[in-house]
């Protein structure tokens, strides 16, 4: 496959991975919110062990495919920036979030619990700490490559200031994360388009 097809292919499942993850999430959390209660979730206060925690309920199965197939789409599309813009260090960064994504297959432990941690939830918790020490330098070096590209440059202060807002919602336990998962989302999305529309 040539450079322009694989761009092209990178694009297109940078679109489709925010999307599948967004209806994957809602759905779960409609259809486990009794069960997300019972560990202790309020949707409009302690946002404890969410989305997580979706893992943990009866169609658990579904949120760990999604972690998986939502990290490898990421990586592959970070893979088709890094052919676009030509950049090696960003580009790396953000394929190596998308890994850590991947990584969040390991469950989780409910964060109110009676029994000692296991390694599966010390791995998730590793994984996700990792997806965000490499995500956000990843998108600050994003931004700068952006700026030095005519065709991505208006995205560079949109990229820096969804960064402003993801640094202090991704660390903060309550709705708050919420924002991050938003802002992420939508960012991604409008990367996609844009690597689409530049080929």
């Amino acid at each position: 496959m040539n450079r322009l097809r694989l761009i092209k292919l990178a694009a297109l499942l940078g679109m489709i991975g925010p999307v599948l993850f967004a209806v994957v999430v809602t759905g779960l959390t409609f259809a486990e919110a009794d069960f997300m209660r019972s560990i202790g979730w309020d949707p409009f206060g302690n946002v404890l062990d969410w989305p997580s925690g979706l893992a943990l309920g009866p169609y658990g199965w579904l949120m760990t495919v999604t972690f998986f197939v939502c990290g490898a789409l990421m990586a592959f599309f970070a893979y088709g920036l890094k052919l676009a813009l030509q950049e090696k260090l960003a580009t790396t960064l953000m394929m190596l979030a998308g890994f850590a994504l991947m990584g969040l297959v390991f469950t989780s432990d409910p964060t109110l619990r009676s029994t000692p941690k296991t390694w599966h939830g010390f791995l998730h918790d590793a994984f996700f700490a990792v997806l965000g020490f490499i995500l956000m330098p990843g998108m600050l070096l994003l931004g700068r490559a952006f700026q030095r590209n005519a065709q991505w440059k208006d995205l560079s202060m949109y990229t820096w200031g969804t960064l402003a807002l993801v640094i202090p919602t991704f660390w903060l336990k309550g709705p708050a994360f919420y924002a991050f998962l938003l802002a992420i989302l939508v960012w991604s999305e409008v990367l996609a388009f844009r690597l689409r529309s530049t080929q």
